[in-house]
């Protein structure tokens, strides 16, 4: 098969989308098909890190200064696409027209079922990776691996075409092959926490990870190892290289591909919701979790009811002593973290992009 994929990166938007989109791409490769990739010429677009990853990779041109005014204001999320979407399924299509992809997979908030028609005729089937359902859909697969609420299936049977094959829930997660033989390698977590590992995102608009270092480099946690990652968006990595460098038992990451060799080695994670919440539960790695973005905060609230995560609320209501207070709750808990564990690891056994990649295949056989 080939495979188009149509997402973007940006210092607003982050690097999620890019980066669960070259997950799957990864794997599509790896069991012999075809993947490039459509995005937009935005500020902190990720181009060069598609490409280093062995990827074709075609930008569409940076928005103008009129593209912005012309934007449909009846789309949610409008403005991260930067032009208007007349304008980028008109691209995308031609994009299309020479690339002749059996799938089209489109990760986009600001993207909808107008878009998805208007491109659909250039690609044999399309395929949607969403998990906000708050905008209609045309397409002949969805993907929402964040759906974990009962109601997630009638929140979007309103929104799709009614021959749309649904995949809910993280038992189809997009993650690298590298967790499933991690999670078969790991022996049981004793729940007791000797080292935290921190990371925020490809970008942190919130500066967080400057606020868990500032808990974390307090006396009363100085025994504590830390692994700091930060991504290639980020907006101060100069701050977190001197607060880095001025505690004991601290190694600083930048720009890492995965992050499982070092959640691997961490006892307890402080970060934020989104795709490394099922990394995380994959490898049975307890975590304090706050929101960076709109869309992450059902999906921590749902995990936080199950007792899957500690989930202290939105980045800019979070106060240093509420991380500090949980912080110090799990480490005391290890009976907690050990049972906690192994309740995630239940939840998501790291094959969900094999089972992605199956459907694919199938629809097109």
């Amino acid at each position: 098969m080939k495979v188009v994929f149509r997402t973007d990166a940006s210092i607003r938007i982050g690097t999620g989308h890019v980066m669960r989109c070259l997950t799957l791409a990864e794997e599509l490769r790896r069991q012999g098909h075809t993947c490039s990739f459509v995005c937009r010429d935005l500020q902190g677009h990720m181009g060069p890190v598609i490409s280093d990853r062995g990827f074709g990779v075609e930008l569409l041109k940076a928005p103008v200064s009129g593209d912005l005014a012309q934007l449909d204001k009846g789309i949610p999320h409008a403005p991260l696409l930067g032009v208007p979407w007349q304008l980028d399924a008109s691209e995308t299509r031609a994009a299309l027209n020479h690339l002749d992809p059996d799938w089209l997979i489109v990760d986009h908030y600001a993207l909808d079922a107008q878009w998805e028609q208007y491109t659909s005729v250039a690609t044999k089937k399309t395929m949607v990776i969403d998990d906000l359902a708050d905008r209609s859909h045309h397409a002949d697969v969805l993907l929402d691996q964040n759906a974990v609420s009962l109601d997630t299936r009638e929140r979007y049977t309103a929104r799709i075409n009614s021959d749309c094959v649904l995949l809910l829930g993280p038992h189809f997660a997009l993650l690298g092959s590298d967790y499933a033989s991690c999670a078969k390698a790991l022996p049981r977590r004793d729940g007791t926490i000797s080292r935290v590992l921190v990371f925020v995102g490809g970008s942190d608009p919130y500066h967080l990870t400057e606020t868990y270092l500032e808990v974390l480099n307090r006396e009363e946690f100085a025994s504590l190892s830390l692994d700091v990652v930060i991504g290639r968006n980020h907006p101060s990595p100069e701050n977190v290289e001197g607060l880095v460098k001025n505690r004991a038992k601290a190694r600083l990451y930048s720009g890492l591909p995965t992050l499982s060799a070092l959640m691997i080695r961490a006892d307890l994670m402080l970060g934020a919701g989104g795709a490394t919440n099922w990394e995380r539960m994959c490898l049975g790695l307890n975590s304090i979790v706050v929101s960076v973005a709109p869309n992450q905060d059902q999906v921590n609230q749902e995990l936080q009811s199950k007792g899957l995560i500690k989930f202290l609320g939105k980045a800019e209501n979070v106060h240093p002593e509420t991380i500090a207070t949980a912080l110090q709750e799990q480490v005391e808990s290890p009976a907690l973290m050990e049972a906690r564990a192994e309740k995630m690891r239940a939840l998501v056994d790291g094959q969900g992009c094999k089972r992605v990649v199956q459907t694919l295949t199938d629809q097109v056989a």
